[in-house]
Order: structure tokens, then C-alpha cells, then sequence
């Protein structure tokens, strides 16, 4: 393959679920590891209508003359039933929307007995939506519905992150000796990296994934000696009325639609799924909901695991190794503190990336969390310690007393479709190698979660990061975690890094999978 293949454009895919509306755009790849019918189920899957034209801002969704109704608001509802839902989109003059392609956000909830559940949004594509909310509890319910970014400003979101993957840059740190250099880096070789330099570039491959780094040369040291990474900086280019399309939608503005004033009564009480919590199983909407704060889950039969004792067994006698963002070392630093006979080893590693590793000695119990490697935004840290998933899972023997986790997408979220997939892929080709040799191994993936809301970071993108993720893993017996689900429906604020009580509950219903037998 050549030093760039599988980020050299070949032609654009154009698909879209409206009729007569400007298609979003994927610019497809050469990768020799993604077939042309998985490259177009892919897209397929991720497809999302952008508006006809170029936007204006009177033109753009208002959120303050949008509207949301009910379906039958006085009609008693039971546990185990649905309430459905219309939405309006309009404009800033108040004009109804024609066209789709508005990110909103639905839920069900009651506050006082701090329940939710998540509800998938159906676009019709001519400035209407409809969510369907599973009624899960008994007793009173409000329906939220948020506009999380307009057409417009998903248009906006679609085309930097095909174009213009430099928005976020890194640092690469060269040392010899005594002296040091440092050059912008980054993981695709354009002309903002390669910027003036007549002698660009470093080039770095990785031999097991086809990974490739470049950095431009520093001055004067060669470039074997790059040691170090970290972050550089962001620099989107945006027009100002870009801007303010974007910053519309932060989570300090008002982006929640006017609340319905028929609230929906509940009777009777559901419970969870029976099922064990087994590898292979199936996400559906919704996958759980919160009922005092506890995620009672529609996918399998979790736990609560409410006390050390009861985590600590669960560990007993197992080698977790756990790679990805800070996310998932949230579970680490959860785990960490809630058993206090798991020890931290002092490794002298960055307090960011890690890697960290916690032991218990007594219950044979080992805990990595390790960085999922490069492009990671850190402070600095050496590269040595950067691993890429495939790499170290590559590396495992597996075995009913190994659990591998992992996360990635926040920090790919400023990239082409292209090269995220291609990440993807060759953790793919690692993971089934590993169920091959040693299928009582358990792979646990978590997936995105909400929280960010800006253009290096947006939960549309996130969003298609996550829905790729689960089409390219869902023919192996892996878990998904949905966290997406979890945290998108849950009373506390925007945060890329959810509450203690959401975190508990995610390493809950992880450690379900780890001994459904308990």
C-alpha cells in the first residue's frame, strides 16, 4: 500500500434519504482493507440530508419557534407502551422548514423520581420529525425534545470534517541530548501541515496497522529523534456567520423546545430484560432507562453492584486491560477508588495519557487504562507510551480470565470519515484474531457519549463516529456499551466527562458482562 492509500480520494459518494435535497458527501478511499460493499453500507448507514442551498441566518432553524406536540395527550398510557411525538422545525421569520436534517435530542423523564429514557428521532425530511418514547415506569412524564445543531449547521460540521482535517494540529518533540525541536504534526499529509516547509515531511508507518504520523522536519534534527507528543492548538476556519451558527447551539443558550403542557401518565411497573449478559446482543432503542438514578437495562439482566465487596469479587482473578480517551479512564479512576484493595503502581506516566495500572494482589486482579494512541489531544507525554489499540490486543493471549475495553472517536472527531473507518477496521481484523484463538475472551466496547457541541467536537459528529463503530463491529460477539443512550438522557449537564452517578452506572452494567452468573 502506498504511504498515503487509504487517504487518497478516489471519487465522492453521494446518498441521501430526501428527494431532491443537496446529499451529504463522504469522500470514499482506497483501502484495501474495506471493500467497496462495506465502504457503501457504511455511508449508507450514515447518511444525512443537508439543506437544499447554501444557509442564511434567517433562514437557519430557530429553536425558539420550533414546536413539539403530543399524539394523543390525554389518553391514559401503560408500562410497556408508547407515546409518540411531532415535531415542527421553523425558521427565524417563523416560517415552517421544507427540509430535514435538524440534530434534535428526545427524552422522557421525571425529575422527581430521576427517570429518563432516550428517543430516536425520525427526520421526514420536509421539516417535520416524530419520536416514539417507551414508557418505562409508572406515574407522570414529561417529553424534552432539544435542538442540539440546525441543517445549517450540520452542513457546516459535515464539510470541515471532510475538508479540512488540520483544524486541530499537534506538536511533535525532537530530542537529541541536550538539544530539542519542536514541529507541527498531524495524521494526514496536507498542505496546512506541510505549510512553507521545503523539506517536508517526516513520515512515520506503522508496520502492524498502516498507520501513518507526519510531522514537518524540525530545523536541524533528524527525524528518528521525534520523543515526545502533544497538543498544538485549534484553528478552524470559519466565517463569522458560521460562527454564529454554531454558537447557538452551546450548552449556556436556551436549546430546549417549549415543554408540552399535557405531561403523560404511567401505570404499572416494567422491569429490566431477562437475559444474561452475554457477548453478541443486541442495542435497541430504548436499551435501558434510569429509575432513581439507577440504569435498569433493557438488554440484558444487570446488577448493581453497590459495595467494594461486591466489585472486588466480580474482578476476582481477572487481567482487564482497558485502551481509549479519558472517558473509559473514567472507569479506571472509578474502579481505582471504589476498591480500596486495588493499589495504584506509580509507573511515571503522563497524568493524562497514562498508561496507568492498579493490582490486587489478593484477588489476583491487574487494571490497565492505557491512551488508544495517536491523534490523541494531550499534554506532553513520549511516544513510546502512545499504543494503538490493534497493536496491544494483537499482543494478548486471551482467556476466559481476560477482558479487553475499548473506546475511540473523541478524538476523531476533526477527521474524514475515511480515515476513522480505517481505524476501525484494523482493530476489527485484531479483535476477531483474538476471538479466533481464544473465544472465551471478553471484548467490551463503550461507545461515544454526548457532550461536546462545537466544531471539533460536536455530538453530531460523535454521532457518525458512533454509528460507525457499531456497523463495522457488528458481526463479532463483542459488547457495546450504550453510553450514548446513558448519557443523552440523563438530568445532568453537557459534560464530555458525565457525573459519578452516570460513570457508576456504566461500569455497572460492564461489570454485568464480566460475571452475569453473579
Amino acid at each position: 500500500m502506498s504511504p498515503s492509500s487509504y487517504l487518497i480520494f478516489n471519487h465522492t459518494v453521494f446518498l441521501s434519504r430526501c428527494n431532491g435535497m443537496t446529499n451529504t458527501t463522504f469522500t470514499a478511499v482506497s483501502d484495501p482493507l474495506i471493500s467497496a460493499e462495506e465502504w457503501e453500507s457504511l455511508v449508507k448507514n450514515l447518511m444525512w440530508p443537508l439543506p437544499p442551498k447554501a444557509f442564511s441566518s434567517t433562514e437557519a432553524t430557530d429553536v425558539t419557534k420550533c414546536s413539539f406536540s403530543i399524539v394523543n395527550p390525554d389518553s391514559n398510557h401503560t408500562v410497556g407502551g408508547f407515546v409518540d411525538v411531532t415535531i415542527k422545525a421553523r425558521d427565524a421569520q417563523a416560517q415552517d422548514k421544507t427540509y430535514g436534517g435538524d440534530f434534535f435530542q428526545a427524552k422522557l423523564y421525571n425529575m422527581e423520581l430521576k427517570a429518563s429514557t432516550y428517543g430516536a428521532v425520525t427526520d421526514h425530511c420536509n421539516g417535520t420529525y416524530t419520536v416514539r418514547l417507551a414508557l418505562l415506569w409508572p406515574g407522570p412524564a414529561k417529553v424534552s425534545i432539544r435542538l442540539v445543531h440546525s441543517s445549517e449547521a450540520v452542513q457546516v460540521l459535515c464539510r470541515q470534517r471532510e475538508q479540512d482535517p488540520d483544524k486541530v494540529y499537534f506538536l511533535g518533540h525532537f530530542t537529541e541530548g541536550d538539544k530539542q525541536e519542536t514541529a507541527i504534526c498531524n495524521a494526514q499529509r496536507s498542505s496546512r501541515l506541510v505549510g512553507d516547509s521545503k523539506q517536508c515531511c517526516c513520515e512515520y508507518k506503522d508496520p502492524y496497522t498502516e498507520e501513518y504520523w507526519w510531522c514537518r522536519r524540525p530545523p536541524s534534527l533528524p527525524c528518528q529523534t521525534l520523543t515526545y507528543h502533544s497538543m498544538g492548538g485549534y484553528q478552524a476556519v470559519l466565517s463569522e456567520s458560521e460562527k454564529t451558527l454554531l454558537k447557538r447551539y452551546v450548552p449556556d443558550n436556551v436549546t430546549w423546545l417549549p415543554a408540552s403542557d399535557s405531561p403523560v401518565r404511567i401505570f404499572h411497573l416494567s422491569t429490566g430484560s431477562q437475559k444474561k449478559c452475554l457477548p453478541g446482543l443486541h442495542n435497541p432503542v430504548p436499551a435501558g432507562f434510569y429509575l432513581q438514578d439507577h440504569w435498569i437495562s433493557l438488554v440484558c439482566d444487570s446488577k448493581r453492584f453497590s459495595s467494594a465487596k461486591q466489585v472486588s469479587a466480580c474482578l476476582n482473578d481477572k487481567q482487564i486491560l482497558m485502551m481509549g480517551d479519558s472517558t473509559l479512564r473514567q472507569w479506571f479512576e472509578y474502579l481505582e477508588k471504589t476498591v480500596p484493595t486495588l493499589k495504584h503502581l506509580d509507573l511515571h506516566t503522563s497524568s493524562k495519557s497514562g498508561p496507568f495500572e492498579a493490582v490486587d494482589t489478593q484477588s489476583n486482579t491487574r487494571i490497565i487504562w492505557r491512551a488508544h494512541g495517536i491523534p490523541i489531544r494531550t499534554d506532553k507525554t513520549p511516544m513510546a507510551d502512545l499504543h494503538y489499540i490493534a497493536k496491544e490486543v494483537d499482543g494478548l493471549a486471551g482467556g476466559p480470565h481476560s477482558v479487553v475495553v475499548f473506546t475511540i472517536w473523541a478524538h476523531f472527531t476533526t477527521y474524514p470519515l475515511a480515515m476513522y473507518a480505517h481505524r476501525l477496521v484494523v482493530i476489527r481484523r485484531a479483535v476477531a484474531s483474538l476471538l479466533r484463538r481464544s473465544p472465551s475472551t471478553l471484548v467490551v466496547i463503550k461507545s461515544a457519549n454526548t457532550g461536546y457541541k462545537d466544531v471539533y467536537g460536536s455530538d453530531w459528529l460523535s454521532w457518525q463516529l458512533d454509528l460507525a463503530l457499531r456497523e463495522i463491529f457488528r458481526e463479532l460477539a463483542v459488547v457495546l456499551i450504550d453510553v450514548w443512550q446513558m448519557t443523552s438522557c440523563h438530568y445532568s449537564p453537557d459534560n464530555i466527562h458525565p457525573p459519578h452517578v452516570v460513570i457508576q452506572n456504566e461500569v455497572d452494567l460492564f461489570l454485568s458482562y464480566v460475571c452475569p452468573k453473579r
